[in-house]
């Protein structure tokens, strides 16, 4: 998962305002559902992530994953996840 979002990071880091129109609510979404797999895989609640610019959203990635990643779900979320990030990315 970790590679797929250095991927995706990578791809829309240098994106300016412009380039996020239409877009960022696509990576946001994205970043929600991390953050929700997060939550379950350390028994805690759901919580909305902040809804930042746009701009800020390579940022939640790398941190939501990173939560994700020390959470430790299920290879079979984990693996579910990975596809959903690498679909994101090859949407934008």
């Amino acid at each position: 998962m970790a590679g797929q979002a250095e991927l995706l990071v990578r791809q829309v880091a240098h994106w300016t305002p412009a380039r996020w129109a239409g877009r960022g609510d696509t990576v946001y979404a994205l970043v929600q559902r991390l953050a929700d797999a997060a939550a379950v895989a350390e028994g805690q609640p759901s919580r909305p992530v902040p809804r930042l610019a746009d701009t800020a959203l390579p940022d939640q990635v790398r941190v939501i994953v990173a939560d994700l990643l020390a959470a430790a779900p299920e290879a079979a979320v984990a693996d579910a996840l990975t596809a959903d990030v690498r679909a994101t990315r090859l949407a934008l």
